[in-house]
């Protein structure tokens, strides 16, 4: 008989492949990336992260998420996030646009209009070598506005990182292809 303490400490075991890196840049600007290896196929990864109208179901924090235009691999997304920080509730708004690159893995991402300054990024999957396993790569570069103090919440951004990742290697492997 399956233990079901054994799955999730299983399912712990996976994540101790997160590898995050943070960066401080002029203007109160951070550039932080995490990087988590997976057993999770590619397609499902890649099904997952372009499911836009329902990123918000597992991504945590994330409220809503709504594609508002597509134009081939061109798609822009209104995305409303929110956080309880130091007893306060915190909500953000963006409206990006995201390119997508399947071959390569890729999904660019930048600002159009939002709370913030600077959001852009992208995700990136990739096989790992003469393995079955791939790697999943959240990159981020945010600058807050006058308002948000970004190295109040910088610590905040690197553990959201980790979860998003954990949330779509999660969704991932829920999928059966």
């Amino acid at each position: 008989m399956i233990n079901p303490q054994d799955s999730v400490d299983q399912y712990k075991n996976d994540y101790r492949t997160i590898e995050q890196t943070m960066e401080k840049l002029s203007g109160g600007t951070r550039r932080l990336a995490a990087q988590l290896t997976t057993s999770a196929s590619f397609d499902s990864l890649w099904n997952v992260l372009t499911d836009y109208d329902r990123l918000n179901l597992y991504i945590p924090n994330l409220l809503s998420s709504k594609k508002i235009y597509q134009k081939k691999n061109n798609v822009h997304l209104k995305q409303v996030g929110a956080q309880d920080f130091l007893g306060m509730k915190f909500s953000a708004e963006v409206t990006i646009d995201l390119f997508e690159d399947k071959e390569l893995g890729l999904l660019k991402f930048n600002l159009i209009k939002g709370d913030f300054r600077k959001f852009e990024g992208s995700w990136k999957i990739q096989n790992i070598k003469d393995t079955k396993k791939n790697s999943l790569i959240y990159d981020l570069t945010v600058q807050g506005c006058q308002w948000m103090p970004i190295g109040m919440i910088e610590k905040r951004l690197k553990k959201d990182l980790s979860e998003n990742l954990m949330a779509v290697d999660r969704q991932a492997k829920s999928i059966i292809n």
